[in-house]
């Protein structure tokens, strides 16, 4: 609690006086698991194959180094950035590392190997929530997005873990439905909530889909806007509904670690092009308080518009995202 008031009174400080004050550590982080997968997604990186830094697997011993190094006040870890994190051999390892400290652990997963044997696995890890990507309800709209992917096999999976949390007598992981809402999927939506329910999963979220090219328009782009994180505007072209404010409580509270321990602002920098700083050669404390940190910290409160992967943030955004 502490640590989060630190961290909540130097944002605001530094937003009234638009200079990059701050106190506390990372409340939440993200941590790349494995760049790999399976399925070839039209706007992931990982999906495309074109990934420009490194690609690989995170080895347990940096993960420890990670958890040891971010410190105790560490409440959340999101076990997914880009790739598929149950293709890494011992990614419920990784999990039960993090939930001995007794912090929250979520990862997201496109469910395709999720066999009975793996469910029970992932119920024993003691693993917090896992969110499940379903983007059609037949197969037809669900390969629309997910290229190579295979709706049966994340009804399996899904089926596998529900059983597994009976079987087990356990109320984790909570399980979520998570529908990346397109043109083609969004006539879907009502029966999204009957499949939640008839499979007994926990939540049923809808997300807004990222496109690079929204401009001039793009074929995932919901008809209805509600959907949408992009809006028409008068001249026919696409802006983002967010306002845009020249802040980020992003850059105070967490921050990404890639598999080989790069130190990366937020989870829109995907294939890490604001390295700032490496685990492997200097230690963590040093560069969340860095000048190439202050410097980005600045950055955002100049001109955020100015930083590429800010242009598709919805972060702050008062609209359906």
């Amino acid at each position: 609690m502490w640590n989060l008031a630190l961290l909540k009174t130097s944002f605001q400080l530094a937003a009234l006086l638009k200079k990059p004050i701050h106190w506390g550590k990372p409340m939440a982080i993200s941590i790349e698991p494995t760049t790999t997968c399976n399925l070839k997604c039209p706007q992931c990186p990982s999906g495309l194959r074109q990934f420009t830094r490194a690609t690989g697997n995170l080895d347990v011993a940096l993960n420890k180094k990670i958890l040891d190094q971010v410190g105790k006040q560490l409440q959340h870890i999101n076990y997914y950035f880009q790739g598929e994190p149950f293709i890494h051999p011992e990614f419920l390892d990784l999990v039960k590392d993090a939930r001995d400290r007794n912090i929250y652990v979520v990862t997201s997963t496109n469910a395709h190997f999720i066999d009975p044997k793996t469910a029970e696995k992932i119920v024993l890890s003691g693993l917090s929530e896992i969110i499940i990507s379903i983007d059609g309800l037949t197969q037809e709209t669900y390969e629309q997005y997910r290229i190579n992917g295979k709706l049966d096999k994340v009804i399996t999976g899904t089926k596998n873990l529900m059983a597994a949390k009976q079987k087990l007598n356990r109320p984790n992981p909570v399980v979520t439905f998570q529908f990346l809402v397109t043109k083609h999927n969004e006539h879907e939506i009502e029966q999204l909530h009957e499949l939640g329910k008839e499979l007994s999963v926990d939540e049923v979220r809808l997300k807004s889909v990222q496109v690079y090219d929204y401009e001039t328009g793009n074929d995932l782009i919901p008809e209805n806007e509600a959907y949408s994180r992009y809006k028409k505007t008068g001249k026919g072209k696409y802006e983002l509904k967010n306002k845009f404010k020249n802040k980020c409580w992003r850059m105070w509270s967490s921050c990404v670690f890639t598999w080989d321990g790069k130190i990366v602002p937020c989870c829109f920098d995907k294939d890490a092009e604001h390295q700032l700083g490496d685990l492997q050669a200097t230690d963590f404390k040093a560069t969340w308080k860095s000048g190439i940190y202050k410097e980005f910290r600045s950055k955002v409160f100049k001109d955020r518009k100015q930083i590429e992967i800010c242009k598709n943030c919805s972060e702050g955004s008062k609209v359906w995202v």
